[in-house]
């Protein structure tokens, strides 16, 4: 019997592996583990699941065993023991030796103060410190002193690794953070339903996003390690896709539309999923373990893959389970299938950098039509690593207080470059850099002299390294004997030797287009895209260069005519603007008149959004309290300029103002700050008279 329990008290505290088969702490753990058998909450602490062994047979362990010292609620942790009960009771975080039974009172107010208020809390999930003897310190002294080096500590609600400090558990859970890890994907949650075995020996996680579940690897978040590389941090990434697909849709349907490195499926899934008939979805994938998953969703999310004539569905399929959609999933190499098939959306996300696909994205893809271009080597594009970006993309950068849209405009014009190639120009519809990745957007024009336009776009940046102006170079193919004259800031007077930097080639043109992001926005409206809706919103003001926000109120029914690239295109309108004449009686512009009006607007080139921005931070005067960045944005726009937020950095600026007017505008609104009072500096100073 004594050996019975020696086996459950050692299975209920294994998670951080570090217990030692010693003779002093068996009669410990013995005692403690009579007091706590009785306990019935314990047990639920635990989430058994179903996987298989390495010879492939199924059996029931566990997957993840959450500690007693995980709890939700206050009243979780108090009713790990019978408070309302008479006599004495023990702690159940706590060893006999360190905290000795007690009556109720005594030991809710023990549990209040000391185990629940120092807690780490992660995804709504409080770890509350632990004294058990999960955690032993290793000793040189002998295993006499064993239990004077157990230690405090916190389980991880992701891991279950043991950690003692609280600074360290929470920097671990960051790092889990960052990896995409989260509570979530250990636990019975919307994103994650459930955990089922398959064949392979590995059990899938299915993961559930924009209405589309999708069957992952438990290695899912870590690309060397499996071919189906699925992150969590980019769902921002594949709702602006989706957006852009779906307002691409509006204009003209079927859509042959490419998501050319499929790996999981989700992007082209949700495609298929909530765009059904306006869109002809192709997955490509040149792995075949990625190409077997991507079937597999599909039958998940009932929806037929082209190719099997029965359409292969689900055990007791009926009506409810019938197709709702149609996906072709093909193994390909993504190059190869792009110069063969002719698309008119094609989406490129490989692991790092996009260039390598660039030209054959361009050589098949119809006129009018869309390229998505999503590049995760922050690396090179961030200017840590200066010789990959020279080489991937041809640029010369430093790192600058812009770096960001810096590197958009990095990856735009090694776009351009590649759609001039193929006699092809761009019209830029987005472009957005936030920490984990760089989108763009782009519209392609066919023709060359749409390609001449393009790169006559491609410029060379000059940046003052003192003061970081920075101005794109005129055009033009003769030497100026002395560039810095085309610098509005005079720190090459003043400083000795060589003060600016040329960088480039960039793209010098706008980042952003209006119309294509307002009815975005309404893309968003439609599909229920909460998450993003602030960000389009911000797009707006950005490309508009305002900080009004005149965004359109849910409810379009009815369709308008809108110029882009030159092109009229239909666009969804409210229902109280589709009538072609008002109260009044009079006749309301048709689309050919407001074509006219915003072909004039689009030839208005002082419209466009001034290129880069300024940190609020990075030009602050030392000494000074400068204003709140709203009330700064007010105090520039009265002072006659144009000015915006950016997406791009939170404490930025975009505005046509030079550096030193920005400059001036925040002297003069900054107030100063004294660590002294006056009357202390006049009474000092009048001793040193007398003296």
């Amino acid at each position: 019997m004594a050996e019975i329990k020696e086996g459950d008290a050692e299975q209920l505290h294994q998670e951080d592996a570090n217990i030692k088969d010693t003779g002093t702490d068996t009669s410990t753990i013995l005692a403690e583990s009579v007091e706590r058998e009785q306990l019935p909450t314990q047990s639920a602490t635990t989430t058994p699941v179903k996987t298989e062994d390495k010879n492939g047979q199924t059996s029931s362990t566990v997957v993840s065993e959450r500690h007693v010292s995980i709890q939700t609620t206050l009243e979780g942790l108090e009713m790990l023991v019978d408070l309302n009960g008479a006599g004495r009771k023990s702690c159940p975080l706590c060893p006999e030796e360190k905290f000795k039974a007690c009556y109720s009172h005594k030991l809710r107010r023990h549990l209040q103060n000391l185990h629940w208020k120092v807690y780490v809390e992660f995804e709504s999930q409080r770890m509350c410190i632990c004294h058990l003897p999960c955690r032993q310190l290793k000793s040189s002294l002998g295993s006499d002193q064993t239990q004077s080096r157990l230690v405090a500590h916190y389980h991880c609600v992701v891991c279950s690794v043991t950690i003692a400090r609280k600074t360290d558990m929470i920097s671990h859970l960051k790092r889990h953070f960052n990896k995409g890890e989260t509570e979530a994907s250990y636990s019975g949650s919307s994103d994650v339903p459930f955990e089922q075995p398959v064949p392979g020996g590995q059990a899938y996680e299915i993961m559930k996003e924009l209405g589309t579940n999708v069957q992952l690897l438990p290695n899912h978040t870590t690309p060397q390690k499996t071919d189906t590389y699925f992150n969590r941090k980019m769902k921002t990434n594949r709702q602006l896709v989706f957006c852009s697909l779906a307002v691409l849709a509006e204009e003209r349907n079927p859509l042959e539309c490419l998501d050319a490195f499929g790996a999981t499926g989700i992007m082209g899934l949700q495609w298929a999923k909530h765009l059904r008939n306006s869109v002809k979805v192709t997955i490509n994938d040149l792995s075949e373990a990625c190409v077997k998953m991507i079937k597999e969703n599909c039958h998940l999310n009932h929806i037929r893959v082209e190719g099997t004539r029965t359409g292969r569905q689900l055990d007791g399929a009926g009506d409810a389970d019938s197709p709702i959609a149609s996906v072709e999933v093909v193994k390909m190499d993504a190059n190869v299938i792009m110069h063969l098939r002719p698309f008119d959306y094609i989406h490129l996300d490989p692991f790092g950098t996009a260039v390598n696909y660039l030209d054959a994205a361009f050589r098949n893809v119809r006129n009018l039509g869309i390229v998505s271009v999503t590049s995760t080597d922050t690396g090179s594009l961030y200017s840590k690593s200066l010789n990959v970006t020279l080489r991937h993309y041809g640029c010369q950068i430093v790192r600058t207080e812009y770096y960001r849209e810096l590197a958009a405009r990095m990856v735009l014009a090694s776009v351009a470059r590649a759609a001039a190639r193929c006699n092809k120009g761009i019209e830029v519809l987005l472009a957005v850099a936030l920490e984990h990745f760089v989108l763009v957007v782009v519209r392609v024009l066919r023709g060359p002299t749409q390609a001449d336009e393009s790169s006559k776009k491609l410029r060379q940046l000059l940046h003052c390294q003192w003061c970081e102006e920075r101005v794109f170079l005129k055009p033009g193919s003769m030497v100026e004997e002395n560039l810095y004259r085309q610098l509005p800031c005079q720190c090459h007077g003043s400083m000795p030797g060589k003060t600016a930097v040329e960088l480039g080639p960039l793209w010098a043109g706008p980042l952003f287009n209006t119309g294509f992001l307002r009815r975005m926005l309404v893309a968003t409206v439609q599909h229920n895209m909460e998450d993003i809706q602030p960000l389009v919103k911000t797009l707006i003001c950005e490309a508009d260069c305002t900080t009004l926000k005149p965004f359109p109120v849910p409810g379009f029914s009815a369709f308008s005519n809108q110029v882009e690239c030159g092109v009229v295109i239909k666009t969804l309108q409210k229902v109280e603007e589709a009538d072609t004449s008002d109260q009044s009686g009079k006749r309301k512009p048709t689309g050919e008149d407001c074509g006219n009006v915003l072909k004039k607007v689009k030839s208005d080139t002082s419209l466009e959004h001034p290129a880069f921005y300024y940190s609020i931070h990075r030009h602050s005067i030392r000494g000074m309290n400068m204003p709140k960045l709203n009330k700064f944005l007010q105090y520039l726009t009265e002072a006659g300029f144009r000015v915006s937020r950016t997406h791009f950095d939170p404490t930025g600026v975009r505005t046509d103002a030079t550096l030193a007017q920005f400059k001036e505008v925040l002297t003069k609104y900054s107030v100063p700050t004294y660590s002294s009072t006056p009357q202390s500096n006049t009474v000092s100073s009048d001793r040193r008279l007398t003296l």
